[in-house]
């Protein structure tokens, strides 16, 4: 598990437009938010993913770079970005079992034929623009998930502060 102020691994991404995300690449004036979801069959994504979508405006005034990733396959993806319009935020999908692991997600597998035969849980992870990790919250299941304007209001608040990471220890 990836402690704050560790570099946080580079990830390559396949987007559903057909384009490669790269970590290293990315330059955010302060962050890039990486917000990994279940996929597909999970209606709280659907709900989460929607609010995201609508607060991408809010992020981006902050210098902040976002990214939705799952372990969803090609096709599944792009139903994703088709049924939930998406937009412009964009849909990282192919994360695979060993990587997601590596985050520290929890690994599930699917309870019912609507679900994948196995999929991450829920996590969010906040990386500085010099590829460290500020802070994340991971999930064992669907619930409870971070609000995104308590994450922007925290941001608003790092920045003005100068507050550092916490939890490195």
């Amino acid at each position: 598990m990836i402690k704050p102020t560790e570099q946080f691994p580079n990830l390559r991404i396949n987007l559903i437009n057909d384009t490669v995300w790269e970590l290293e690449k990315q330059d955010p004036e302060s962050f890039t938010l990486l917000v990994f979801y279940r996929g597909y069959h999970c209606p709280v994504c659907r709900k989460q993913l929607t609010e995201l979508k609508s607060k991408l405006g809010d992020f981006t005034e902050r210098g902040v770079n976002v990214i939705a990733i799952s372990m969803n396959d090609e096709e599944l993806a792009k139903k994703t970005g088709e049924e939930w319009k998406t937009d412009s935020l964009p849909i990282g999908y192919g994360l695979v079992e060993e990587t997601a692991r590596s985050l520290g997600l929890y690994i599930s597998n699917g309870i019912s034929d609507k679900e994948p035969a196995i999929f991450s849980e829920p996590g969010l992870f906040l990386v500085k623009k010099d590829g460290t990790l500020y802070c994340s919250s991971i999930q064992t299941m669907p619930f409870a998930r971070p609000a995104f304007d308590d994450l922007l209001g925290a941001i608003d608040f790092v920045k003005s502060k100068d507050y550092p990471a916490r939890g490195g220890k």
